[in-house]
């Protein structure tokens, strides 16, 4: 009976610890007020760019929550402007599933915003479908929405730098891989159907957005911009809300003890976005508020070219 009972308090004390120290992770430790700058959140009606937001109208910044459907967007922007004490926080519709949305947004922003200081590329979804304009929908929302975006966005964040950029991405890249030929043939990462066909092109996805944020940084030098690729940590969010609900009832405690909740999700997001001094390290891989090195596949130069390439032509840049 003791020995027992020293196991289940060696795990219960393992399992504390994992909680304190691994799951809560570091914090963003800037002050940086942003009165006067402008911020684009996408995805920021829930889980951590919700949270990303209302820190940055905390701290005066002009927040511009970018989010597919109008009635959760707006309901977010009462929200927020409530639990921030800011009115300087806007819903515009975005739809990055939707080439058009896409290009119609950036249209609106620039007519209607002088500024734009930082972007943070924050939506994505984990779902099978196809977007509006006949991609994979993790392809098209994931990785070239916010391609699109990004570059229809760029030129106001060279006039307003120091500017900065960030990815959202996971730590899933590292066993994503980039099927040049499903993309060239069924613009889609991957064809698969099965909940493990699922997980790996998520996966994929987010290996494009670390090799996208590779392309950006080569690209960007000599400007004032910057930009900066992350992991927020496993997220107690909203993400996996389309699966099943007998899947979400097993996961629930799961999550809820081994997962980071949003707030403390999104601190690498607003460590990228706000920390002094790293400017030197645009272009790298950010995780628990910390820089981290990279797999050579998730920083070789020639598939961060010839994806950037691909999705030039996809979304009709060139």
């Amino acid at each position: 009976m003791s020995v027992v009972l020293l196991v289940v308090g060696v795990v219960i004390g393992i399992a504390y610890i994992y909680r304190h120290i691994v799951v809560k992770g570091e914090r963003c430790t800037s002050k940086a007020k942003l009165h006067g700058k402008t911020v684009i959140v996408t995805g920021s009606n829930t889980g951590i760019g919700k949270t990303t937001a209302i820190d940055l109208a905390q701290r005066g910044a002009r927040v511009i929550l970018a989010c597919r459907c109008k009635q959760r967007g707006e309901a977010a922007l009462e929200e927020i402007r409530r639990e921030s004490g800011s009115s300087q926080v806007v819903f515009m519709q975005l739809d990055l599933g939707n080439l058009k949305s896409i290009r119609s947004f950036a249209e609106s922003f620039l007519k209607s915003e002088p500024r734009l200081d930082i972007l943070i590329n924050n939506a994505g979804v984990c779902l099978q479908g196809q977007t509006e304009d006949g991609f994979g929908l993790m392809f098209g929302v994931n990785h070239l929405g916010h391609f699109l975006l990004t570059n229809l966005l760029l030129d106001r964040l060279k006039e307003c730098g120091p500017s900065r950029i960030i990815n959202v991405s996971s730590m899933a890249h590292n066993f994503g891989k980039i099927d040049f030929d499903c993309l060239n043939s069924h613009k889609a990462l991957g064809l698969g159907t099965s909940f493990i066909h699922l997980l790996q092109i998520y996966c994929d996805s987010k290996l494009c957005n670390v090799l996208f944020n590779h392309e950006l940084a080569k690209r960007l030098r000599g400007t004032q911009v910057t930009c900066y690729a992350l992991h927020p940590g496993a997220i107690s969010s909203e993400l996996g809300r389309n699966t099943g609900l007998f899947l979400q009832i097993v996961l629930k405690p799961i999550t809820a003890f081994f997962f980071k909740n949003t707030i403390q999700g999104c601190q690498t997001t607003l460590h990228c976005a706000l920390q002094e001094g790293i400017e030197p390290l645009s272009g790298r891989y950010f995780s628990n508020c910390t820089v981290r090195d990279l797999f050579a596949k998730a920083r070789d130069d020639a598939t961060a070219k010839k994806l950037w390439e691909i999705s030039e032509r996809l979304c009709g840049l060139v």
